[in-house]
């Protein structure tokens, strides 16, 4: 009698603390909001996040859609979903580009405040090319860029457009624009030049770069502007800073510092110097984000990343008062498995993030998260 009241005893005891214990798995995951996730609509996995916000303030969030598996090699498509209320809800997957077998990808957005219309730079490769065998040249095709246009607020889209030969160099290979959103000038010299930063490999030498492209005339044509001084840099992001200079904030291979490169330019992103690691911005290479706004006549520049030196876990935003210098605001959003994201303004109160994680894989999903200014900046 004694061992069966000792045995309930202890079963009680178990219970109780595996009620208080925090759950995991499928219960975890459902406190994410994905706004794509693997296994569904069609799509082993989607990678590849980015997002804008239209003229009249709908959201677009873009992805890569990959057919069979998270390979970056294969049959991907251009997918996107629209929300119309600030993120609460999202429409139905759309496939703005198909290639059948081929991979269609790359998604870097940028909005033309004066017209509204929606640009989408991407990059196309054969399905069955690997990226090590462009580097080598040894592939049967190359990597190429192309644009979609959208002119009313993402419903629908243009037939991509190919503009290699105008934004990519004879002995480049490998090419990539963004991941994540392009920009438009506000003011100064170059008011109004749309600008996407990208990357690429010299051939023969394998050296690795960022660089951006613009557009001066409302996005009609497309221009390679300058590449960073240094290699060992290449997907990366641009910001405006308060005085209209421009900075370039890259994933960094150069790891006598586990942190991000960054980048200045005064010429629009025809030229680029002064490029140096911040301490700060540890990361354990990956794409990153980041994103500048005006509140209350001051300049914030934010930054997105999975914040740790070896893993992609993480995924935290920093705030910057002073055109970059220094970090202070820091405002973790998940501290799991995380890699890609975005970041876009939602209106004048709230940022929104898109990002990929998960509580099994970083590339579990792509999970839509909003945070108020207010909470960013904690007022």
């Amino acid at each position: 009698m004694k061992r069966i009241f000792v045995f309930v005893i202890f079963a009680l005891i178990l219970h109780s603390l595996a009620s208080q214990a925090p759950k995991g798995g499928k219960d975890q995951e459902k406190t994410l909001n994905y706004i794509f996730e693997g296994g569904s609509e069609g799509y082993k996995c989607f990678r590849i996040p980015a997002v804008i916000t239209t003229k009249k303030g709908a959201l677009l969030a873009f992805a890569e859609g990959r057919k069979n598996g998270c390979s970056d090699t294969g049959s991907i498509d251009l997918v996107m979903k629209r929300s119309t209320d600030g993120g609460k809800t999202w429409g139905k997957l759309e496939v703005l580009w198909h290639d059948e077998g081929n991979t269609c990808g790359n998604p870097s957005p940028v909005v033309d405040r004066t017209t509204g219309h929606i640009f989408l730079l991407s990059t196309w490769n054969l399905g069955e090319d690997h990226e090590s065998e462009i580097i080598a040249q040894k592939s049967k095709d190359t990597r190429r860029v192309f644009v979609l246009k959208s002119e009313n607020e993402g419903e629908s889209w243009s037939v991509p457009k190919e503009i290699t030969s105008d934004v990519k160099l004879p002995n480049w290979t490998w090419y990539a624009t963004g991941p994540g959103s392009g920009i438009q000038i506000l003011g100064g010299r170059y008011k109004d030049r749309l600008v996407i930063a990208s990357d690429h490999i010299e051939a023969v030498t394998k050296k690795y770069y960022s660089h951006t492209i613009y557009s001066d005339d409302n996005g009609e044509t497309w221009e390679l502007g300058g590449s960073t001084p240094l290699d060992q840099v290449n997907e990366c992001e641009v910001v405006e800073l308060s005085d209209h200079r421009l900075m370039l904030n890259m994933r960094n291979y150069d790891r006598q510092m586990s942190s991000r490169q960054l980048a200045y330019s005064d010429d629009g992103g025809e030229s680029w110097k002064d490029m140096h690691h911040h301490e700060s911005l540890i990361e354990p290479i990956c794409q990153a984000s980041t994103l500048r706004f005006d509140y209350k006549g001051q300049v914030y520049v934010l930054f997105a990343n999975p914040a740790d030196t070896k893993n992609r876990v993480n995924m935290t935003i920093r705030g910057s008062s002073d055109d970059g210098k220094s970090w202070p605001m820091v405002k973790q959003f998940f501290p799991g498995a995380s890699a890609y994201s975005d970041l876009t303004p939602i209106d004048r109160k709230n940022i929104g993030i898109l990002y990929e994680g998960g509580y099994k894989s970083a590339y579990q999903g792509i999970i839509w998260e909003s945070v108020s200014i207010k909470e960013l900046l904690g007022m």
